[in-house]
């Protein structure tokens, strides 16, 4: 779906009167006031609050570069040591409570929870107790379990226990009196909510982006890694796999250009466009394109008419460390990373100059999400069209090579399979010159390191590190029993009475 519609919060569109009159039979739309009572009244209703379960994913763009920046793939960059200081803090693990990035992702997922729970809440029947009933409804709500799950598993995996609610939306009746439910609590929830979101979803869906059955098998796959239920992530995972939906593209490259977006790799994206432009510099992640293309392009970037790429920020910078990651071959290098001096040196025609990253500089720029002349528009910081790829069918792959490799009856044939279908595509060869035979812990390694070469730059990076026990090794001033969670917002310590996590 590529264009989600913008609504603003249910709370702001209800209208509570008072009135000392004793006119009892005294009705608000006398005064031309809205209430809950004229909401979801048909059809329609529904369908279009239900986009607006969707439209808080865009504003999380944010969770991809913190992904990359609290890892060894890439470094926060910008200008100067106070600049992007949310990013600098997450990069140098110096983070605090006070954090506004991560305040943002807290209240934009807890926004998406709201608008999923106020639909769920009058599923059987509408505010006024009207039952709206109309064919393709348990399948919408299939899209609204996913969205939810969706949401929470955000904020689990970035800051452990969280307030857990799933029967109405919190109100200002709610302040201060919330809670974090464990981890594991939080877990079951979303579990829930994907295997019913799976039991009702199409496996096709007619308007691209929207939610579909494999994209629930998948995600529901990668919360069972997360768990560490290897076998029940290999099954589920492997119903992805047997659907025959998916198929790898042989140009790594074209994944990630407007033409590729929803191809037959996309498993689940979420969507961004610049149809309605957006200009509303006071609250930057909430328009409709993706603003984190511009925060990693490169700065002050000039040349001909004929060159590709705009100017962006210079921020999540790749390292070299994950450059020099990549084997001589491996084409997923050169589409992951661009070395800039490397293309203008390849591309004198181009005329090319550009301001050298003015802090943490690299060299390096995030080829797959580089910002591209002609997809964006009106503001031009702010109305980057480029869907974020969530999941693709090559991390289907190797979630369940994964979870094959570590299940309780381990199967290395079907784990070396899968990893090396990814790496075939990843040396554009059809024979066994770069495949892995290796078993065991050493075939796990492999995994590992082909889902950081494989995804590089697209999120995932940092959590796997967590979740697989890695991240105290790999990063240097990671501090165990601290890092591994996000701090909770102090806003919402403030506010609304949460526990910090340990050490901050």
């Amino acid at each position: 779906m590529k264009r989600y519609l913008k609504m603003v919060s249910v709370f702001s569109l209800i209208a509570i009167t008072t009135s000392c009159q004793k006119f009892v039979d005294y009705n608000p739309h006398d005064s031309y006031q809205v209430t809950a009572l004229d909401y979801l009244q048909t059809e329609a209703d529904y369908r279009t609050m239900e986009v607006s379960v969707y439209t808080p994913l865009q504003w999380l763009n944010q969770v991809v570069p913190i992904g990359e920046i609290a890892s060894d793939n890439a470094v926060a960059g910008g200008e100067s040591a106070s600049d992007v200081l949310d990013f600098q803090q997450i990069d140098d693990f110096t983070v605090n409570p006070v954090n506004g990035t991560l305040a943002n992702i807290f209240q934009y997922a807890y926004e998406g929870i709201n608008r999923a729970n106020y639909l769920t809440q009058y599923k059987a029947a509408n505010p006024s107790g009207t039952a709206v009933n109309f064919p393709g409804k348990d399948a919408l709500y299939g899209e609204v379990y996913f969205l939810r799950a969706y949401y929470y598993f955000t904020l689990v995996k970035m800051f452990g226990d969280v307030p857990l609610f799933t029967d109405k939306r919190l109100d200002i009746s709610s302040s201060g009196k919330l809670s974090r439910a464990a981890k594991s609590l939080v877990y079951q929830q979303i579990e829930a909510d994907l295997n019913n979101a799976i039991s009702v979803l199409p496996t096709v869906q007619v308007q691209a982006g929207r939610i579909t059955k494999y994209a629930a098998q998948a995600l529901l796959g990668k919360v069972y890694l997360y768990e560490k239920k290897f076998d029940q992530a290999a099954t589920v995972l492997q119903n992805v796999i047997n659907s025959n939906s998916f198929v790898l593209v042989n140009n790594f490259a074209s994944i990630f250009l407007a033409s590729g977006e929803n191809g037959s790799e996309s498993v689940f994206e979420i969507q961004y466009t610049n149809a309605s432009p957006y200009y509303q510099w006071s609250n930057v992640l909430q328009g409709q394109g993706n603003y984190a293309v511009q925060q990693c392009g490169v700065r002050n970037l000039n040349g001909s008419s004929a060159m590709p790429y705009a100017a962006g920020w210079s921020t999540n910078l790749p390292t070299q460390n994950l450059a020099a990651a990549y084997s001589a071959g491996d084409q997923r290098k050169a589409v992951t990373v661009l070395d800039i001096e490397a293309y203008k040196a390849a591309n004198p025609s181009f005329n090319i100059t550009y301001q050298v990253a003015p802090y943490k500089n690299t060299g390096l720029y995030n080829q797959k999400y580089l910002p591209r002349k002609g997809e964006t528009s009106g503001q031009q910081e702010l109305n980057y069209l480029n869907n974020y790829r969530i999941i693709r069918y090559a991390d289907v792959l190797l979630m369940a090579a994964e979870a094959y490799n570590k299940s309780a009856s381990s199967n290395d044939s079907k784990a070396q399979l899968y990893l090396n279908m990814v790496r075939r595509r990843a040396f554009q060869v059809s024979d066994a010159s770069h495949d892995v035979t290796a078993t065991g812990s050493a075939l796990y390694t492999a995994i590992l390191n082909e889902r950081r070469l494989e995804l590089a730059m697209e999120g995932d990076r940092f959590f796997d590190l967590v979740r697989t026990g890695q991240a105290a090794t790999v990063l240097p001033a990671f501090k165990a029993g601290k890092n591994e969670l996000f701090p909770i917002p102090q806003q919402e310590v403030n506010v609304s009475g949460l526990t910090q996590n340990p050490n901050y």
